[in-house]
């Protein structure tokens, strides 16, 4: 690779690390925000949102912290569905919460274990962390003992805890829209680290996708 296309990557690799980083700052922000201009609120709502607020951070940690990749997916389309797969969903943040405890509390779970499951996954994966398609490492332990995307699935529990937080038939759509970009995502990488990675193949032949035993 040349100079000049080395310079373009690291420039590209930069401004996203410092998008990225800024919008789920801003999320966090603006959590935090509603919790203290609503701390009358029930429990249940309190809780959600604090718990949702502390994912947001450890994003934002995880983000600027990433080391540079040692290739990305080609073309638009990879970028594009991991754009889409990566900002979409969060904006949810940004519509009205619902003021019910079930769905609160639920939230609550979804959250905890999508965070708890991310950093069990990150201490495996180190800072091997990205969200364009991006070959770093294979790594075989923790949970990729089992499944090939612990990290895609864990983001989408939080997710699935978001929407219970502002649960609305239009949540639930973007929600079900974003699990098919989330598969895009899941092929475009899988077809990069096999490129770069020769172990891959041998690897991925005895792992699930994400949900042992379904895909």
């Amino acid at each position: 690779m040349s100079t000049v296309a080395l310079s373009k990557n690291w420039s590209y690799e930069r401004i996203m690390q410092l998008f990225g980083g800024m919008w789920f700052m801003l999320l966090a922000l603006l959590v935090a925000i509603k919790i203290g201009v609503s701390l009358a609120d029930p429990w249940p709502s309190l809780l959600s949102s604090f718990c949702l607020a502390i994912f947001y951070t450890l994003v934002t940690v995880l983000i600027m912290t990433r080391p540079p990749a040692k290739a990305q997916a080609p073309g638009l389309l990879p970028k594009v569905a991991a754009f889409v797969g990566s900002y979409m969903p969060w904006t949810i943040t940004f519509f009205g919460k619902t003021d019910q405890a079930l769905p609160n509390l639920l939230s609550t779970a979804c959250v905890l274990i999508g965070m708890i499951m991310m950093l069990v996954t990150i201490r495996h994966l180190g800072r091997a962390f990205s969200l364009v398609p991006q070959a770093r490492s294979v790594v075989q332990t923790g949970p990729y003992r089992w499944i090939k995307h612990p990290l895609y699935l864990s983001e989408e529990i939080a997710i699935v805890g978001v929407v219970l937080l502002h649960l609305t038939p239009v949540t639930v759509i973007l929600l079900i829209l974003h699990i098919g970009v989330q598969v895009c995502r899941i092929l475009y990488e899988e077809d990069l680290l096999r490129r770069n990675f020769p172990e891959y193949s041998s690897y991925e032949a005895s792992r699930w996708r994400l949900i042992p035993c379904v895909w």
